[in-house]
């Protein structure tokens, strides 16, 4: 069940400052929607009965759903970018409900829409949809103020103005990277002119890789950003854009397609109820995609040769999305309660071919099961100081390596494991792999196997967990 955040409209001065006059606020209100496997939100704004839908993903029943509990008409549907990150479901639930679809004027889409230009105010009754353009994160990139009865309440900045951060401006292209995060200094102090209290609610945020660096939570207000986002401080430019550019994590790959899908005509939403796949259906698609999202354990005991490993959550279709060549055909091993949640987490981000299932391999005769000898983080530190574990990968992100690297280790990050294994390491010795949790080696494990390596997966704890151990030479 999606969790649904209310939150709190702040009291309201009058917009330029003047008055201290208050608006009633009793027919306002926010619903927060949160999608954490992508670190993003989409927002319900919602005003005497019509209600505003800002940067909805691709499974739009929710939406509509909280839009229904709380008795009002999505009216509008409004887009801050053209999305790198997930598949839009903008243009589906304005179809569907037959809304007005508001994207930037300069979103480029092939289909129809009204486009929204700078500071030409969108009148809905006594609501005011106020574009203010903030490029940057991406080019065409727009904000909306929403004022009531004249009066500025929210700001919804998409990937601009995050709380105690700002969005990624590298996702584009390198060439227009730092001509990107000029424009978006300037454009989160053109935000920054708005009254203190107009609450700030952005669409990326803890957990999205389309952050500069962690985002502190959802929400704020422009007064809190004044006073704590290091990108408003009063610095010069080139160093801000210095800052906001050092130690950018790297991003998955599947986000290079996600600007073409959203700006073209989108295929209807996959079946959520993909046939079941027996053992002979199995053996055939081999050369495909097979991917279990059974706990880590549990694949170790025994799984399909070549099949990859990542376990249901949150990070999920993320990984999926960042391991496998985009849109893949797949074979999902996964249990009965969580086959719709799985094909739903992928279609997010395009991956619409799962052309079947497998709820349990324990009663798939004809395949020969693999397993993998595991250990945890301590056993591997002693197999190290024995001289057992002569070869281990470590395959935790570049920042993570920074923070603590076990010496002697060879560092390869998880998504580009397949194609630097074989250049980088002895396929004629055991590789102990490991990452922070487990989750990662685990991941690790299939690829490793699927290149010929004997593996010995670190299943709980990891790297940082052996600060201090002492490396044999």
């Amino acid at each position: 069940m999606t969790r649904l955040e209310a939150v709190q409209v702040p009291d309201i001065r009058r917009y330029g400052g003047g008055s201290s006059a208050r608006t009633p606020s009793d027919s306002v209100r926010v619903i927060a929607i949160p999608t954490p496997g992508l670190g993003d939100v989409t927002y319900l704004f919602s005003a005497n009965g019509e209600a505003i839908l800002v940067d909805p993903q691709r499974d739009i029943d929710r939406f509509i759903a909280a839009a229904e509990d709380i008795h009002t008409r999505i009216s509008w549907v409004v887009e801050t970018h053209v999305h790198n990150d997930y598949v839009s479901g903008a243009r589906a639930v304005a179809r569907k409900l037959g809304a007005e679809l508001l994207l930037p004027a300069g979103a480029g889409v092939a289909f129809d829409h009204v486009p929204a230009f700078h500071l030409e105010d969108i009148a809905l009754g006594s609501t005011v949809i106020r574009p203010i353009h903030t490029p940057g994160h991406t080019p065409e990139h727009v904000s909306y103020l929403i004022l009531t009865e004249d009066l500025p309440r929210v700001v919804f900045t998409g990937g601009s103005l995050l709380a105690g951060s700002v969005g990624r401006t590298d996702l584009i292209g390198p060439a227009q990277t730092r001509q990107l995060a000029r424009l978006q200094i300037a454009s989160v102090r053109r935000l920054a002119t708005l009254p203190s209290s107009v609450a700030v609610y952005p669409t990326h945020g803890r957990g999205s890789f389309c952050v500069t660096n962690s985002a502190r939570g959802i929400t704020s207000t422009i007064g809190e950003e004044l006073s704590h986002n290091g990108a408003l401080a009063p610095r010069p430019v080139d160093d801000l854009v210095d800052g906001m550019l050092a130690g950018l994590s790297p991003y998955p790959v599947y986000y290079g397609q996600m600007g073409r899908i959203n700006r073209l005509q989108q295929s209807d939403f996959p079946d959520t109820s993909p046939p079941r796949l027996g053992a002979a259906a199995l053996e055939a698609i081999r050369e495909l995609a097979v991917v279990d999202t059974r706990p880590r354990r549990r694949f170790a005991s025994g799984h399909v040769p070549g099949s990859l490993n990542i376990e249901l959550g949150d990070s999920f279709a993320t990984w999926v999305g960042w391991l496998l060549p985009f849109n893949s055909e797949i074979a999902l091993i996964v249990e009965d309660a969580a086959v719709r949640e799985s094909i739903v987490s992928l279609a997010r981000i395009g991956f619409d071919r799962v052309i079947g299932v497998v709820p349990d391999l324990s009663f798939q005769e004809g395949i020969a099961l693999v397993s993998t000898p595991t250990v945890s983080a301590s056993q591997l530190g002693e197999a190290i100081v024995s001289g057992q574990a002569r070869q281990v990968l470590d395959v935790r992100s570049p920042g993570e390596r920074t923070s603590s690297a076990l010496p002697g280790s060879i560092h390869i990050y998880l998504p580009d494991l397949a194609d630097r294994a074989l250049a980088e390491m002895d396929q004629n010795e055991t590789v102990w792999v490991a990452c922070a949790t487990g989750f990662r080696a685990a991941a690790a494990t299939g690829i490793l196997e699927h290149l010929g390596f004997d593996v010995v997966m670190t299943i709980d704890g990891g790297i940082q967990d052996l600060a201090g151990l002492v490396v044999p030479h």
